[in-house]
């Protein structure tokens, strides 16, 4: 009697995407624009493709283990170098686009990746300037080739045309080398490497294996953890968020390879207004920063509409309002009154209006990586978008908590999803989790590992948190941003900068007053909003600064502050604020890749604006 000690081989992205073109082979796996028209990807094309990379990648020599970065906007080659890549048992490392020179550099190094397959020639000039300081990067494959080919001579170039030849190659001469290497996968491979946005200090790279991802997709997609039902092959997606963030990551790649659904890739995040137009996603992810930016533009074409249309749009939006908030009550739950309110809305305004902005037929919303304002989330439930925030990180895969259909709780991030353990510390209020999706560790940093990770597997957020009902989980901050004025008050500034931000004359707002006696703001405008509302009111301006430093805007913000201090304790009231005299931005070090303001940099960069305040 013999004993099979044959191992199965782990589960991945890279074989799900095979098992895909095997079952439905000329179904549509992904859209891009190319000239102005949408091409379609089969399940095969997008196989055949992924595995001739892959091939490649071998005959590159790259090993188990190894790492191969990518540094494009999201297309269809990200998603295939990232498949390549899981399939030969390699890692995927994402750069940001905007990242500059410096951080593609230390991401580089840090990683130690091999081969980075960069987008054009912008992303080509960063690596080629740090070049010197990667001794690991051995090879720069470029998707573009305008601008590169003919005028960029070095032995580490090559272009994605090239690379595929090679591929093509490689598999005809050893046609089972992929399928044993990846018959080989186990589920402690580390298949992707994702770097933290760095809002304290150099991000760190968060190692998640391929029993990470696979807990992921059998919870969020397959197990119904977000939609429901479960995401399928009907589904429609807009990529449009960095797929470096995890976040993108699960709905892009991940939503794809678990449920097939088909992905439509945004032209640039300039466009995704349009996109959304084109596309009409059934399933549909936003940092609240998208949110904010859909409904700052109803605010602006409402403005510019003819009388009758305002008209219009006030009584139905007023109803809207009454219907968000009996959804708000009743956890997301249609009533008698709210569906007959709802379908008299959807003849006359809400069917044309979410068309315009490309929900029309969005079955499943969602918000996360990021505090939103309820009153945002409101809006949409209220006009029939169905929205859930959601809750996750990269150290556990994303995988945490939701507002699952019919029992939503504004305000709060939801429930535990299957199999996840959470708990809210007693003596410091902060959420650890503990669940097969815990990532391995961080990369190349032991200390921060065993500072992230408890010896029994419970991992240490960062957020504090309450639960509410005793099931919903309420975020109340980072643990590192809660401040603590002179009176020895502690305050939570995300709930009160979210209530600034839900106005659509509102784009920014960083609270300060840590050991202060009262709270001060330092607040930048939404140009686009607050530029019409100055061109009906007559006001020239030229610049933002210009825009911003006219007291008529001030007197704007005033309101605002006015009103959110009305609704607050007190110690919680914005006393003074000062306006931001530039937009934001991640190339000057005030913003993550990810938009999220480094505080500790805003301080030193607008030092003057806040002394000025305390002065």
């Amino acid at each position: 009697m013999t004993t099979d000690t044959r191992v199965k081989a782990a589960v991945t992205i890279a074989s799900r995407v095979r098992e895909h073109a095997r079952a439905t082979p000329d179904a549509i796996a992904m859209r891009e624009k190319d000239f102005g028209i949408w091409q379609e990807v089969t399940w095969t094309e997008y196989w055949d493709t992924a595995r001739t990379v892959a091939h490649a990648l071998l005959a590159l020599g790259i090993e188990p283990g190894d790492r191969v970065a990518i540094h494009a906007e999201n297309r269809k080659e990200w998603l295939i170098a990232d498949v390549a890549t899981v399939a030969v048992r390699a890692a995927t490392v994402g750069l940001y686009p905007t990242n500059p020179a410096s951080e593609v550099g230390y991401l580089l190094r840090h990683s130690g990746a091999r081969v980075l397959v960069a987008e054009d020639q912008e992303q080509v000039d960063k690596a080629l300037a740090v070049l010197d300081d990667c001794p690991d990067l051995e090879r720069i494959v470029y998707l573009e080739p305008r601008g590169i080919r003919h005028r960029y001579r070095h032995p580490k170039l090559m272009c994605w045309e090239d690379l595929v030849l090679l591929g093509v190659a490689h598999r005809d001469a050893n046609p089972d080398a992929l399928d044993e290497r990846m018959a080989a996968a186990r589920s402690d491979d580390i298949v992707t490497v994702i770097y933290t946005s760095g809002t304290t200090g150099p991000p760190k790279g968060a190692m998640l294996s391929a029993s990470n991802v696979d807990f992921a997709i059998r919870s969020l997609v397959e197990g119904g953890g977000f939609t429901s039902p479960p995401p399928g092959p009907s589904d429609l997606l807009l990529s449009y968020l960095p797929l470096c963030h995890v976040a993108e990551r699960i709905f892009t790649t991940w939503f794809n390879a678990g449920a097939g659904t088909q992905v439509n890739f945004a032209e640039s995040i300039a466009t995704v207004q349009a996109n959304l137009r084109e596309v009409q996603p059934t399933v549909l992810f936003g940092v609240p920063r998208i949110w904010e930016k859909i409904l700052a533009g109803v605010s602006i074409r409402l403005a510019s509409a003819s009388p009758l249309k305002r008209l219009n749009a006030r009584v139905w939006l007023a109803v809207a309002r009454r219907i968000g908030d009996t959804l708000v009550r009743t956890g997301g739950t249609h009533t008698l009154s709210t569906r007959l309110m709802y379908a008299a809305g959807w003849l006359f305004f809400y069917r044309a209006l979410r068309e315009r902005i490309g929900v029309g037929r969005v079955r499943y919303a969602a918000s996360g990586a990021a505090p939103i304002a309820p009153d945002v989330l409101r809006f949409f439930m209220g006009i029939g978008v169905p929205m859930h925030e959601v809750y996750g990180m990269t150290e556990n895969t994303a995988v945490a908590t939701g507002n699952r259909p019919g029992r939503i709780k504004l305000g709060t991030v939801g429930e535990p999803h299957s199999e996840v353990e959470l708990r809210i510390d007693e003596d410091t209020g902060e959420i650890l989790t503990r669940h097969p999706g815990t990532f391995v560790g961080y990369f190349r940093d032991p200390a921060a590992t065993a500072a992230a990770l408890t010896e029994d597997g419970w991992l240490h957020t960062g957020d504090i948190g309450e639960w509410v009902d005793g099931t919903h989980v309420r975020i109340t901050d980072r643990a590192k941003d809660i401040m603590i004025t002179a009176g020895g008050k502690n305050i939570a500034p995300s709930q009160i900068e979210n209530e600034l931000k839900a106005s659509p004359y509102i784009k920014e707002a960083i609270l300060v007053g840590d050991r202060r006696a009262f709270l001060g703001a330092l607040i930048g405008i939404e140009p686009d909003t607050v530029g019409e509302w100055a061109q009906r009111r007559g006001l020239a301006y030229t610049t933002y600064r210009d825009l911003s430093g006219k007291p008529e805007v001030r007197a704007l913000v005033q309101s605002i502050v006015d009103a959110v201090n009305g609704r607050r304790a007190p110690v919680e009231h914005v006393k003074r604020f000062r306006m931001l005299p530039k937009e934001l931005d991640h190339e000057d070090g005030e913003l993550t890749a990810t938009q999220k303001v480094k505080r500790a940099a805003i301080a030193g960069l607008f030092a003057d604006l806040v002394e000025e305040m305390y002065g």
